[in-house]
């Protein structure tokens, strides 16, 4: 009995030892096949340090992909750089240019007639004021021939009674004589007046038809926006903005020749018929000193006929 528990108890041992041994090796196998999964993280990071790499490494090998147009900055390159009323000139179409130009050119005879007109008209009634204080003064015909002679201002509607007592030296109808002389003055007043409005039609018509110059100009400029748009293919506000831009600058100088047209032809159609007001006046200063005369008889019958310039050198 003690031979078999001895027995069995060392076989007991034997098999410890073995599941020992082998618990022993099979460990340290274990540990090495479960040990790589934790540095998997790293292993995984490989692939995206080398796709970048790939990429960068593309270029070299093969050409790059052309960029995509970029339709802003192909419609900034049709905007000019200089949007100052010159540059507008500048980059302008040519029909635009040419109605600039003549726009520009209408307001510098707008101007220009204005000048001379404003000197003419203000010299002009101030000798005329002179004159007819004068004329005022005077007591016969023959004395105003000695002080206005023929001269601008006054002179020719002197001249102008004494060629009619001239002509009518043997009419006996003084009442004929004074309309005679009166159908000369107005005559004389016509012609002056006619010389006077001289240029001023030229700032009505500069005032009728710049606007619509001008506005010629905005629908070309607007037309040449509308093509842009449809070559572009877009809708985008700087394809749009040089045309439109060139549009209001034609209009804007429209107005700024036809409005100081008008204006200045209004106030020159105020002073000169101010200045035919004094001039009618004086008109009929002459027509007052040939009806004197002739009510005092200063044409006796039987006398020669009156010249002129023998009564002027009395």
């Amino acid at each position: 009995m003690k031979k078999m528990l001895t027995i069995i108890t060392a076989q007991s041992i034997r098999l410890g030892a073995a599941l020992l041994v082998a618990a022993v090796v099979c460990c340290p196998a274990s540990a090495q096949t479960q040990s790589p999964p934790p540095p998997a993280p790293p292993a995984a990071a490989g692939p995206q340090q080398t796709e970048p790499q790939a990429r960068a490494a593309a270029p070299a090998n093969e050409p790059a992909a052309a960029p995509a147009p970029d339709v802003g900055s192909s419609a900034a390159a049709l905007l000019p750089r200089d949007l100052s009323p010159w540059g507008m000139f500048l980059s302008a179409d040519i029909i635009v240019k040419l109605v600039m130009i003549g726009l520009a050119l209408a307001s510098f005879v707008t101007w220009t007639v204005a000048l001379a007109k404003s000197l003419e008209i203000f010299s002009a009634k101030r000798r005329l004021r002179r004159e007819l204080a004068a004329l005022a003064r005077t007591p016969s015909l023959a004395e105003a021939a000695r002080k206005f002679g023929t001269r601008q201002g006054l002179g020719p509607l002197v001249h102008a009674a004494l060629v009619e007592l001239q002509l009518s030296a043997d009419a006996p109808d003084k009442e004929g004589i004074k309309e005679r002389v009166a159908s000369r003055l107005e005559r004389i007043e016509a012609l002056t007046g006619r010389r006077m409005t001289r240029g001023t039609g030229m700032l009505a018509s500069i005032g009728a038809t710049a606007p619509f110059v001008g506005l010629f100009g905005t629908v070309w400029g607007i037309m040449n926006s509308f093509i842009g748009i449809s070559k572009s293919h877009t809708t985008n506000l700087a394809v749009v903005a040089p045309g439109i831009a060139e549009a209001l600058l034609a209009t804007a100088l429209g107005l700024a020749a036809a409005i100081p047209a008008v204006v200045i032809y209004n106030l020159f159609s105020r002073s000169i018929a101010g200045y035919r007001a004094l001039f009618a006046d004086a008109a009929a200063e002459v027509l007052r000193l040939v009806s004197r005369d002739l009510d005092r008889e200063v044409r006796r019958p039987g006398a020669k006929a009156w010249d002129p310039k023998a009564s002027a050198a009395e």
